[in-house]
């Protein structure tokens, strides 16, 4: 049975997988990319290419994954229908990462759609207990299917989409999903964006904060952009202070320069540390 998104719903906290924001699975780039993302990092193996011309899913497109992942944690709260398959107004998904609705809208958010279901995915993550490790040696998309449905006039009446099983199996564990910050969506860069989603990863319940060396996080991001390149666009990020929720910082460590980020507490305090009467299912 498809999940049929309630109209009438828009103050909903924003949600995503954990695993998608700590790993490169997503072009950074407004351009199109053909080339594969390739991660060899000891036991994690990670694969990403185009299955077809428009190249590998965005930064940008993975708002709609946002949207589904936000759905069905929200359905799950409700004791509702939980499924992969759901309709709703374009509008809706939309709403939550805070575009337009109008044709130009409508036509990217298509095309988003597109890249998502031709975008095929393999990967192999080892992940702490409880947890079983990721193992999605089997490529997939992330979008099993997707279409629009019409009235008799020819307009639109809504999108029918499925999200895939191996993403939806996931999800299911309110473990391994995160709140994100509603002003995420206003992040313009694709490295800025990138860095939120693992900054909020690693850095949402540590009270000293975290960092990584440059080189490190160059590798995870998948970014084509040269090292060089990368580091100044850290730089910049952290000199405009960009990430909402976190303070950054620039320190020289011994293997070279490192991102340190702590979390801004009357920021992120009522996403990390909880009220005791949170509903069923919600989980950092």
């Amino acid at each position: 049975m498809a999940v049929l998104a309630n109209p009438a719903k828009t103050a909903i906290s924003p949600r995503e997988a954990q695993v998608l924001m700590a790993w490169p699975f997503f072009s950074l780039s407004k351009t199109r990319r053909t080339r594969p993302i390739s991660l060899d990092m000891g036991p994690t193996r990670i694969l990403v290419e185009p299955d077809g011309d428009l190249g590998i899913a965005t930064i940008w497109d993975a708002d709609i994954l946002t949207w589904m992942i936000t759905s069905i944690v929200e359905a799950t709260d409700m004791r509702a229908c939980c499924s992969p398959l759901m309709i709703t107004p374009p509008r809706q998904i939309l709403t939550l990462s805070g575009r337009g609705t109008g044709q130009a809208s409508y036509d990217r958010l298509r095309a988003a759609l597109a890249r998502l279901a031709q975008t095929r995915i393999t990967a192999t993550i080892p992940q702490r207990a409880p947890w079983p490790d990721l193992d999605w040696s089997e490529p997939f998309s992330w979008i099993s299917r997707w279409g629009e449905r019409f009235d008799d006039r020819g307009r639109s009446t809504g999108i029918e989409l499925e999200m895939s099983q191996q993403l939806f199996a996931l999800v299911q564990d309110p473990r391994q999903v995160l709140t994100i910050n509603p002003r995420y969506f206003a992040l313009t860069g694709g490295i800025e964006r990138w860095l939120y989603r693992i900054v909020r990863k690693h850095g949402g319940r540590q009270a000293n904060g975290w960092s990584f060396d440059l080189d490190h996080l160059h590798l995870k991001s998948g970014s084509l952009a040269s090292r060089r390149r990368f580091a100044f666009e850290i730089r910049a990020i952290v000199r405009r202070q960009a990430l909402p929720g976190y303070v950054l910082g620039l320190e020289d460590g011994r293997l070279g320069q490192r991102l340190r980020f702590c979390p801004v507490r009357s920021e992120t305090l009522p996403i990390d540390r909880r009220p005791i009467q949170r509903r069923s299912g919600e989980k950092l």
